[in-house]
């Protein structure tokens, strides 16, 4: 098994973070580059930024930003929001993003995450999958924040995207984001049995045993997670411990640790 990563969601609106519940992210969390360097010193393996409102108000990725951002982080960082073109891949790979995470532009032009991947390598292409659980049971894909409804059904929909050369899948259940209730583990275990790329899941952590449900009983690669981390007092090295105590492979670099 391959080492499982912890990865804070930082939600970039305007001038600052945000977050709230069910995509209805109204509360402030703080200036993106603090929280940046406040995580630089805790042992994440990853950092996830995210323009919540490039593509609903048709804004460009705000390559700028990303380079002062991408200059403070010491972790690989993936952007997503607003991005619609190669070109702009390629503009926010040289602000220093690691990883693009594509979303709604994907369900308009699939053949976008196609041309990134051929181009720069599917180790950089997080295809982000926003689901809601329908009454009969079923998931279906939403886009544009959770607003839009695609039609997608997310098994079919993750398989193409697969195909289609995405390194990985970012996961969301909209229903369970911001509650801490935990990760839907149908939906991860779902989309984990249904392609070959990793999973990470997102949208519900809330202790540190919903991550090691997530991966131990879901299949996920990794977990993204953000209320857990701006709300309580649990850390991302307090969640790398609970899951190398229940027998997950981890990266430990923290409390002095070398990285194995």
């Amino acid at each position: 098994m391959l080492k499982v990563r912890v990865i804070p969601t930082l939600l970039w609106k305007g001038l600052g973070l945000v977050k709230g519940a069910g995509f209805d992210s109204w509360r402030r969390v703080g200036p993106v580059l603090p929280a940046i360097k406040v995580y630089n010193a805790r042992d994440v393996d990853e950092l996830i930024l995210v323009d919540i409102t490039a593509t609903q108000e048709g804004e460009l990725p705000d390559h700028d930003s990303v380079n002062d951002y991408s200059e403070e982080c010491t972790v690989p960082l993936t952007v997503g929001g607003g991005i619609t073109s190669v070109e702009q891949v390629l503009a926010l790979l040289h602000s220093g993003a690691d990883k693009i995470a594509i979303n709604s532009a994907a369900y308009a032009n699939p053949l976008l995450i196609e041309a990134a991947a051929s181009r720069f390598g599917a180790q950089c292409v997080v295809a982000s999958v926003d689901v809601r659980r329908m009454d009969d049971g079923s998931y279906r894909c939403f886009s544009h924040a959770g607003t839009q409804d695609t039609g997608r059904e997310v098994e079919q929909w993750a398989r193409e995207l697969a195909a289609r050369g995405a390194g990985e899948i970012l996961l969301t259940s909209i229903e369970r984001d911001g509650t801490m209730g935990g990760y839907d583990l149908a939906l991860v275990e779902k989309i984990a049995r249904a392609v070959d790329i990793p999973v990470i899941a997102s949208g519900g952590a809330g202790s540190y045993q919903h991550m090691i449900d997530v991966v131990q009983q879901a299949g996920a690669s990794a977990v993204a997670a953000a209320s857990i981390f701006h709300f309580t007092e649990l850390t991302p090295a307090g969640a790398k411990a609970a899951m190398q105590a229940a027998g997950i492979p981890v990266r430990r670099n923290f409390l002095g640790e070398a990285s194995s």
